[in-house]
């Protein structure tokens, strides 16, 4: 529908009112059909709820994305946690977030089981032989991806550089790349600000889609305004909810348990999502491969491919990380693997997500108490930037281990590398779905293995 069509054919009235279960069905409809990453997952938002259902207008959709996508973590999740609470409150949030995640777990769930019990099948092994190069060409196209949106002069370059090096060459952690361009943006937004003012974001296009249930002009409901006293209260229930878990891994566990590092691991890897789940990746391998061996570079990848092929956000390959690793170093013994990685992975998703729902209410009345248009800030900006230089770190190193399997002294696969050209092309140039670029290189990948 062009916007003159609509601006046309738009409804002078706006919508009923929306109840609390037809807002659930909606929700966990989302969480079945939210492929394509955030930029997808946000498309379908707009399409449903803005143009569709017009549940709210162009302008408070793109008010609450703006403020979502300047957190850390998941934004189209976020932004469905925003609107569910502010049509319904505290649990309309709730049960908007949680069902963007909760079909995606379940999925991932079996995924794994499958993958880890059966992936020395040879069905399953030739899948896997193709969709890995894919991977390597969809990481390197999120690279370029970023890029193209957040590279707009020579100083954000030079930290994405500087980021590459940094990552690459000298082995620094994840999160003090990401401390150092915040200080580079902090202190560039003052001394060249138009160095570090970029646009950027998955901002569909604005139309006129007729009268809306929450209209531009709709006055801010009584939960969603600014008291001090609910802001405390946000608080202080997100630090129980985080406290009483950990507390109880540690009294039950002991610090070094396995269980107990997964919850303080990815309660860090929370809070540096800053760009995207691709951002993230190179420090979840670093602690999950490089430090607590909870599982293989090789599976790594593997969990990446199958995270890029259900829907829900992208940051989920950490239940798949949860899994394998719970699997693996058998929690509960050997009889009971299945039971070890499920409880694993979800233990991995509740620490990862319960971030987005505390920065969403406790944040939400405070972008409610103003709808001027929000912006990234300077760091934010040089962040954003540095997410380039390490998601190209990242994409070599995937690239090495599909093209040496055996490492450097190793064979270069020269087949692996067709499939990654071939699927670099097709998401580069032609432009194809991540879906079917992986669908297509999994069937490369089993005839192969079929032939041998």
């Amino acid at each position: 529908m062009t916007p003159a069509t609509s601006a046309v054919s738009a409804p002078a009235e706006a919508p009923r009112a929306v109840g609390f279960g037809e807002a659930v069905l909606f929700w966990l409809k989302l969480g079945f059909i939210s492929f394509g990453g955030p930029a997808g997952q946000i498309a379908i938002m707009h399409q449903e709820l803005v143009e569709r259902r017009r549940w709210l207008s162009e302008r408070r959709f793109l008010h609450a994305l703006n403020y979502c996508m300047v957190l850390p973590g998941p934004e189209a999740q976020q932004l469905a946690t925003y609107i569910g609470w502010l049509m319904h409150r505290t649990w309309g949030g709730v049960v908007a977030g949680a069902l963007f995640v909760l079909p995606s777990l379940l999925i991932l769930i079996t995924l794994s089981w499958i993958y880890i019990a059966f992936g020395d099948v040879p069905l399953v092994a030739g899948l896997f032989y193709g969709i890995k190069p894919a991977v390597t060409a969809i990481v390197l196209q999120a690279a370029h991806r970023i890029g193209s949106r957040a590279l707009r002069n020579k100083a954000l370059w030079a930290v994405a550089g500087a980021a590459f090096v940094a990552i690459f060459a000298l082995q620094v952690p994840f999160p003090a790349i990401v401390l150092g361009a915040a200080l580079v943006g902090y202190v560039g937004g003052r001394v060249a600000p138009a160095c570090f003012v970029t646009g950027g974001g998955h901002r569909p296009a604005e139309g006129d889609f007729g009268r809306a249930l929450i209209d531009d002009d709709t006055p801010t409901p009584a939960h969603a305004r600014f008291r001090w006293p609910r802001l405390a209260a946000v608080l202080a229930c997100g630090a129980v909810l985080w406290v009483v878990p950990m507390g109880l891994l540690v009294a039950g566990l002991g610090w070094d348990h396995t269980l107990t590092q997964m919850g303080w691991f990815f309660t860090k890897a929370a809070l540096l999502t800053f760009g995207g789940a691709y951002a993230v990746l190179p420090y979840v391998y670093q602690g999950a491969v490089g430090h607590y061996g909870w599982l293989a570079p090789t599976q790594m990848i593997d969990g990446l491919a199958l995270g890029e092929t259900t829907p829900g956000p992208l940051i989920m390959v950490v239940a798949f990380v949860g899994f394998v690793g719970g699997y693996l170093k058998t929690l509960f013994g050997p009889e009971s693997l299945f039971l070890a990685g499920a409880v694993a992975a979800c233990l991995v998703t509740w620490f990862t997500f319960l971030p987005s729902f505390l920065f969403i209410l406790a944040g939400g009345p405070l972008v409610e108490s103003t709808h001027g248009e929000l912006r990234l800030t300077a760091p934010l900006t040089a962040i954003t930037a540095a997410v380039v230089g390490v998601v190209l770190n990242l994409a070599l190193f995937f690239g090495y281990h599909v093209l040496w399997p055996a490492g450097w002294g190793g064979s270069f696969d020269a087949v692996a590398a067709l499939i990654a050209l071939g699927a670099a092309v097709a998401l580069l140039r032609f432009r194809r779905g991540v879906i079917e670029v992986i669908a297509t290189c999994a069937g490369v990948g089993l005839v192969l293995s079929l032939l041998r």
